[in-house]
This record gives C-alpha cells, sequence and structure tokens, in this order.
C-alpha cells in the first residue's frame, strides 16, 4: 500500500493519508476528509510504499484515511478566498472582544475548504466565558464557532518572529510539532544557566537544545547522580531563577518561588544549583540495587518406590472361610417371583373401631 504525507498550514503537522489512482508528486494540493471537515493540503512526502512494521502518523483516534481528489485551479481560487475571510474574521473577533471586555489575546483563525466552521485561537491567564461572543460571531458569519485556548509556545507557533540567532523561529518555519527539552540538556552543553540566554521569544527553554544534545551525550559516560535539592537554597529551573521552598521526596520534585513572585512545581532532574557549593552537599550518588541471583530451591529427594505386596490368588473374607464360601456359591438359586404373586402387606395401623 502506498502512502502520502500532507500538511494542512504551514509548520504544521504531517499526516499520512492513503492516495487514489491519480498520478500525484511532492508539491501538488489535494483534498481530504478530516475529522474538522473538508480540508485542502499540501504534499510533503510523495508517495512511497508503506513498510509492514512501520506506524504512519495520522489524525489522532482515525485509522488510516483515502485521500477525497486532486485539487483544481477552481480549488485554490477557493482556498485564497477563504484565507480573506479569516483576516476579516480576526479583525471582527478583535472588535467583539474589545466591546466585550474580555481578558483575552486572539492570536489566529483558520477554517475548513468548505467554510463549514470558523475555530479561533486565543491566550488568556484564567478561563473565560466567551459564551456570548461565540452567539455575537454565529450571528454575523452563520457557521459553526470554535474557540480554543493555546498555551505560549502555540502563540508563538502562529505570530511566528525572530529568534536570538537571528533566524526565524523554528517552530514557525519547519518544526511540526514540540520536542521535549529540559535545563539538564543545556548543562550537558556546557552552556550558561542564565534563564534569560537559554530561553527563547515564547519564554519557555530553547528548542534547539534538543538538536545538538545527543552528539554531546554520545561519548559521554552516564552518571546515575541526581540533585537533591534542599529548601533554602537557590536553584536555577526553565522558568527561571528562585529560592526551593520545599521538597516532596515521595514524588521527587520541589516548589520553588521564583525571584518574580510565581511557584512552580519542577521534578528533580530539571533542577540545576546556582552556586557549586549547594551542588556538592546535596549531589549524592543514586543507591542502584543490584539484581540479586535467583537461589534454586533445593532438590527434593525422591521418595524409593514402594514394594507392590503379592496379591493372594484364593478368594478370601473376613466373615466366611474358602469352604463357606464355596457352599454359598454352590447354593441353587431362588426362582424369581411374578409380580402377581407379591401379597399386599397390611398396614400397621388399624383404622377400624
Amino acid at each position: 500500500m502506498q502512502i502520502i504525507g500532507i500538511r494542512m498550514r504551514k509548520a504544521g503537522r504531517i499526516f499520512f493519508f492513503e492516495p487514489n489512482e491519480e498520478e500525484l508528486a511532492k508539491g501538488d494540493w489535494v483534498l481530504v476528509d478530516t475529522s474538522r471537515g473538508l480540508e485542502c493540503g499540501k504534499i510533503v512526502v510523495g508517495p512511497r510504499e508503506l513498510l509492514v512494521d512501520e506506524k504512519v502518523e495520522t489524525e489522532p483516534g482515525l485509522p488510516l484515511k483515502r485521500m477525497y481528489r486532486k485539487a483544481f485551479e477552481d480549488d485554490l481560487k477557493q482556498l485564497a478566498r477563504n484565507q480573506a475571510e479569516e483576516k476579516y474574521a480576526f479583525e471582527i473577533c478583535q472588535n467583539k472582544i474589545k466591546e466585550r471586555e474580555l481578558p483575552m489575546k486572539l492570536i489566529n483563525v483558520e477554517s475548513t475548504f468548505d467554510f463549514n466552521k470558523l475555530i479561533f485561537f486565543f491566550t488568556s491567564d484564567g478561563r473565560v466565558d466567551f459564551r456570548d461572543l461565540v452567539r455575537d460571531l454565529a450571528s454575523i458569519f452563520r457557521t459553526r464557532i470554535e474557540l480554543r485556548q493555546v498555551g505560549v509556545r502555540d502563540q508563538a507557533k502562529c505570530l511566528g518572529g525572530m529568534g536570538g540567532c537571528g533566524r526565524p523561529l523554528c517552530c514557525a518555519s519547519f518544526l511540526g510539532d514540540f520536542i521535549q527539552v529540559s535545563i539538564r540538556m543545556a548543562k550537558d552543553q556546557n552552556l550558561s544557566l542564565n534563564p534569560t540566554k537559554i530561553s527563547g521569544v515564547c519564554g519557555r527553554l530553547m528548542c534547539c537544545l534538543k538538536y545538538e544534545n545527543d552528539l554531546y551525550c554520545e561519548n559521554r559516560p552516564r552518571t546515575n547522580i541526581i540533585f537533591r535539592p534542599r529548601p533554602g537554597i537557590r536553584v536555577v529551573v526553565a522558568d527561571g531563577e528562585g529560592k526551593v521552598v520545599a521538597v516532596s521526596f515521595s514524588r521527587r520534585n520541589a516548589t520553588i518561588l521564583l525571584d518574580t513572585n510565581k511557584t512552580v512545581v519542577a521534578g528533580w532532574e530539571d533542577i540545576l544549583p546556582v552556586n557549586a557549593e549547594d551542588f556538592e552537599a546535596a549531589e549524592e550518588p543514586m543507591q542502584i540495587e543490584t539484581p540479586k541471583p535467583v537461589e534454586k530451591p533445593p532438590r527434593k529427594l525422591e521418595r524409593p518406590p514402594r514394594r507392590e505386596r503379592p496379591r493372594r490368588m484364593e478368594a478370601y473374607s473376613r466373615r466366611y472361610n474358602r469352604s463357606d464360601k464355596i457352599e454359598r456359591n454352590t447354593r441353587p438359586e431362588r426362582p424369581p417371583k411374578s409380580r402377581g404373586d407379591r401379597t399386599r402387606r397390611n398396614s400397621k395401623r388399624n383404622y377400624k373401631k
């Protein structure tokens, strides 16, 4: 079976579909049926054979689907009109947010190919009651409205920008999905642990810390040493520098009060000390339990087989002797009685007075 990789948005995730009988190549525009509805995407991975044990990325909870058809010129014009409608919807929604004074910031607007649904992405510090806003937008556009709250990393991916290296943001240019980054990677690469130097535009650790981490850790021996923080010392985490307030040994995490008066909870693997003295004092080797050899239970002594007693060939009974038994067997058999010869047993009770 052949598969193709399709990307719906710029720097979006790549989903795989099964092609139809049409001739397709990398860079063609096609129409596919997704959980949102009918959408138009671009082929970024050309047709290739699916391996036997290969697992391809599809939409969450959905099997591998077949593409709808190849896009025509009219479909591309419809896609351009949809992009213009998205800009218009962005302005309308921004004005409605100002009118209702909602504590939210609009980030982006997306629509399906058939304009059956409009999705508005926004950020907010807390929960927002936007039910009245949804009614206003539904009465204007006459279509399904969906508002989705996203985080700071998704905000940087939607808006784009320039990183500290002078190049466009990786998440907005080619990264389809976010990768997990920890502050331990910065320490392994001997980088500065200053949060302002290793954080990106979004305020989180830069994604590029993951790119060369495998090269640094390839020839370095793995040490089973974990920093166990103590209350009162200053440490560095992904969100900044702060002071340890509480330590949980059962959950292996610590509560840290940052210099910005914000409290965060981080695991021991994501915490680094500011002073080297605290690190040496708190650093202890992990007690690795070596597996004990399994002791086989002692083998039980086999019981010798029991001797068989010789059987007596003669007939024997505890009640009768051998001669009585022979005489008992030679007695003539009693003739069987017919049913009519049976006499009715009288009742013990006499009901006659």
